[in-house]
């Protein structure tokens, strides 16, 4: 097989596939299937690659020590309802996981709840954590630093971190969830597009040589990305960094190892904000319907129109009526685990 061949896994599946590794590396059979759950929803919602292709990497990272399977995150301190947390170094989706479930509880006694998680790891597809906020009925903000995978706008050395945030907020009519990276595109969706032997759709940073381009093994060996809106990615990278930090009392993207094997000890953030404690639930709703109803009024110049997480909703439908795609090489990668 070539690593462009795809095959398609039944959503359950390749859960007990994922579970069944894990539970052979320390986890518990409960987090074992969370944690499962979590990669394969990634992959589920069309985010591969941080799902199932950043599996063999998390493996490796607890094989390696980096990550603890059975360590989890414990509060450290509380001012109303904002908490410091400390992961422990556990598994990256579980503590991110249960963060967001506490700022969920706080937001529901407060109106708004806040917990800065440090010392974690990856938590693999932010996203997950939008979507668990929306599901619950609360509006979620969350983001993460990372290791320095970013230059500075004007730079050509990666001194800020690529650290995605993510929006979100719940609607009856499909949630609006918003997750972006710092840069035009993640490291995982250009190994994705290089994978697939497909081109960017637009210039995604720069070649070693400082040109832009749609290579995306050129921008992996040059590790340039292009940041959002250029100078306005780079400095939204930094603050987003500065506040993880500041409220979690962890480290800065400046103090974690360069090494995406050995990226630990991040720092995160997550609040929730429950609307039916400040108004009527239903208004939320009318607000919210109006705006993705004058969306759609847009003029077309191009590629149809879509509100943040839309896309999400058919490749969830489609993923599951008919499998997920996996790399055949990736899936065997897995097998061998």
């Amino acid at each position: 097989m070539t690593e462009l061949t795809e095959i398609r896994v039944p959503y359950n599946d390749l859960v007990h596939e994922l579970a069944t590794i894990l539970a052979k590396l320390g986890f518990s059979e409960d987090r074992a299937l969370r944690a499962a759950r979590l990669f394969a929803d990634a992959s589920r919602d069309g985010v591969y690659s941080h799902g199932v292709n950043r599996f063999p990497r998390f493996v490796r990272a607890l094989r390696n020590g980096v990550v603890d399977p059975k360590a989890t995150p414990v509060v450290i301190s509380q001012f109303g309802a904002l908490e410091r947390w400390d992961g422990r170094l556990g598994p990256g989706m579980l503590n991110a996981q249960q963060c967001m479930d506490r700022a969920i509880a706080l937001s529901r006694a407060n109106g708004i709840g806040c917990v800065a998680l440090a010392n974690t790891n990856h938590w693999m597809r932010g996203g997950n954590y939008g979507w668990q906020a929306a599901d619950a009925g609360v509006i979620g903000i969350c983001w993460t630093n990372t290791m320095p995978n970013l230059p500075a706008w004007g730079a050509s050395d990666p001194r800020l971190g690529n650290n995605p945030v993510i929006i979100a907020v719940p609607r009856a009519q499909g949630h609006v969830v918003l997750d972006m990276a710092m840069s035009q595109f993640s490291y995982g969706a250009i190994e994705s597009y290089r994978l697939k032997g497909q081109p960017l759709p637009v210039p995604g940073g720069f070649t070693v040589d400082g040109e832009l381009t749609t290579d995306p093994g050129a921008i992996e060996k040059s590790y340039r990305p292009l940041p959002i809106g250029y100078w306005k990615g780079s400095g939204l990278a930094l603050m987003l960094d500065l506040l993880a930090s500041v409220l979690s009392g962890g480290k800065a993207t400046h103090q974690i190892p360069a090494d995406p094997e050995r990226e630990t000890g991040l720092s995160q953030v997550f609040i929730a904000i429950a609307p039916s404690l400040i108004g009527p639930p239903e208004r939320m709703s009318q607000i919210a319907d109006a705006v993705i109803e004058n969306l759609r009024g847009s003029k077309y110049s191009g590629a149809a129109v879509r509100y943040p997480g839309e896309q999400v909703l058919k490749t969830r439908s489609e993923n599951l009526s008919r499998g997920i795609p996996i790399n055949a090489a990736i899936w065997n990668d897995i097998h061998k685990l």
